[in-house]
This record gives C-alpha cells, sequence and structure tokens, in this order.
C-alpha cells in the first residue's frame, strides 16, 4: 500500500498564520505527520485486492469442483463393488 503525501510545511505555515509559535507548529506537523503517515489503503489498492480476493475464490471454486467430483467418482466405485460383492454373496446362499 502506498502512504498518502503530507506537506508538513504547509501545515506548520497555517498553524502560524492561526496564531502558534514556529516551534509550535514544527512540532503539531511533525506529530500529525508520524501519526498519519502510516499506510493508508488508496482506491487502488483496494481494486488489486478485491481482484486477488476474486481471482482465489474462483481458484477456490475450481478445486472445490475437482474434488467434489473425486468424491463422487470414489463413492460411484464404492458402491459398484458393494452391490457385485452383495451379488456375489447371494450367488452363494
Amino acid at each position: 500500500m502506498s502512504a498518502v503525501p503530507f506537506d508538513t510545511l504547509k501545515f506548520a505555515t497555517k498553524l502560524q498564520a492561526g496564531g502558534f509559535t514556529p516551534d509550535q507548529a514544527r512540532a503539531a506537523a511533525e506529530a500529525f505527520a508520524d501519526a498519519t503517515g502510516q499506510d493508508i489503503a488508496t482506491k487502488s489498492d483496494i481494486a488489486y485486492l478485491r481482484n486477488e480476493l476474486r481471482n482465489d475464490a474462483q481458484i477456490l471454486e475450481r478445486d472445490l469442483k475437482i474434488w467434489f467430483g473425486k468424491m463422487m467418482a470414489w463413492q460411484l466405485t464404492a458402491i459398484t463393488a458393494l452391490v457385485g460383492l452383495a451379488a456375489a454373496a447371494i450367488k452363494l446362499l
């Protein structure tokens, strides 16, 4: 994610125009820059993550379909084998 740019000089100048001393303005601008200098998600960051999530969901859906298909094939094989065993057992009786 990218950080949003912040002009501390412009901020300090406005604080001085509002009555802050130069030291107060500088300290307040630095404190505000530190507090807000953390990475902030932009619209492009969110769009990228949305696309990544969508792709991951599609891959998961594909993998689940494959897994369910394999399970159905295994169950069909098991049922066929059990029916064959039952038929063989009936012939022995």
